[in-house]
């Protein structure tokens, strides 16, 4: 069974994919953002999946890859075309590559154009494909910067991208108005720059004066990119907290495992979220907990000491992880939720103050 998943930078508008085999655990990430690592990883995880391969439809010139980083956390391997005078990666593709995972594969298209190395990924039954900058839903990648050619473009959409079936779901690297998927016979019929029964010179002509602005992050992005993504200086890689063992949830929150919490209560300061007739109730609670039930917690957050790092913690986990989200509002640094809270606190066996025998 393939596993799919759509992902979302709002910053740069960026859609990364997921796409996972249910057998052999293998899966594969496409355009992944390097400010989405974090998160992309937390996923991969979560759902038990083994990364083989980081995937750049083409050198961005608006974000930065985080293939690199992918590469050092999960030991992905990098894939991009021949084409795009990348240094840095493991496998440099051309036209008619396959890439593997599991039982599955992408069948590689070149699709010059936005750039002179961009390819489009095919799913192998042809369901979906994986269009980069080259079509965009009811549009297309602008081609004035990076070798475009629009003609060029024009021709790798209509024989690459129109010639597959027009059940074929298409998902582009971006959509600036929260549109998700097209299809093969949606632009086909209604893209207004490709469609129709439109020419190659009349679509030459339309992007020849599209008078874009210069893209904010190219002077960075494509330098980068160009590297894969590696930093240059390795200053600018987003550090994770060293105080605990943290794991980065994919809702967005940083957990601590209880064994630790337990070995290491002296070092942190467990805040309890839960209602004072919950920390005096039949749960109990950890010892030197301090009480502050999450209806407060926005109102005296900034007030809190900050000498240890603090573990929030209520019933189930749910109220705590809320509870980090606010303390983090607050410019509190160190914090992390303690998943399950105390009814697996007391379900494993650890030590509670009060509470029913």
């Amino acid at each position: 069974m393939l596993l799919f998943r759509q992902l979302f930078d709002p910053t740069s508008s960026t859609y990364t994919y997921l796409l996972g085999d249910s057998v052999s655990g293998e899966a594969v990430l496409i355009d992944p953002v390097f400010e989405q690592v974090r998160r992309d990883a937390a996923l991969i995880g979560e759902l038990g999946f083994k990364l083989k391969w980081s995937l750049e439809t083409h050198v961005h010139a608006d974000h930065v890859t985080a293939a690199w980083l992918m590469k050092q956390k999960l030991g992905a391997a990098i894939a991009l075309s021949a084409q795009s005078g990348a240094e840095g990666a493991d496998r440099l593709l051309h036209d008619g590559d396959r890439v593997e995972f599991g039982r599955r594969s992408l069948e590689v298209r070149a699709t010059p154009g936005h750039t002179s190395g961009c390819i489009t990924y095919v799913l192998d039954d042809e369901s979906m494909a994986f269009t980069g900058d080259c079509v965009m839903i009811r549009g297309s990648g602008r081609t004035d910067f990076q070798q475009g050619d629009a003609r060029a473009l024009y021709r790798s959409v209509r024989s690459r991208i129109f010639s597959l079936p027009e059940s074929c779901t298409l998902y582009p690297a971006h959509d600036y108005r929260g549109l998700t998927a097209t299809s093969v016979a949606e632009e086909k019929k209604f893209n207004p720059r490709l469609g129709g029964e439109i020419a190659e010179a009349d679509y030459a002509g339309y992007m020849k004066n599209l008078d874009l602005p210069h893209p904010k992050k190219i002077d960075e992005a494509v330098p980068a990119n160009l590297r894969c993504g590696k930093p240059g200086n390795e200053a600018t890689l987003p550090a994770d907290p060293d105080w605990a063992p943290l794991r980065f949830t994919f809702s967005g929150v940083w957990e601590v495992e209880p064994n630790w919490l337990e070995e290491n209560l002296a070092s942190v300061r467990v805040l309890d979220v839960r209602e004072s007739n919950e920390f005096t109730g039949p749960l109990g609670h950890i010892r030197g907990a301090m009480l502050l039930p999450l209806g407060e917690l926005a109102g005296k957050a900034k007030d809190l000491p900050r000498d240890k790092p603090i573990v929030a913690v209520c019933r189930a986990g749910s109220r705590s992880a809320h509870a980090t989200a606010i303390l983090q509002k607050a410019g509190i640094t160190q914090f992390a939720n303690l998943p399950g809270g105390m009814l697996r606190w007391r379900a494993e066996g650890r030590s509670v103050e009060g509470g029913a025998a």
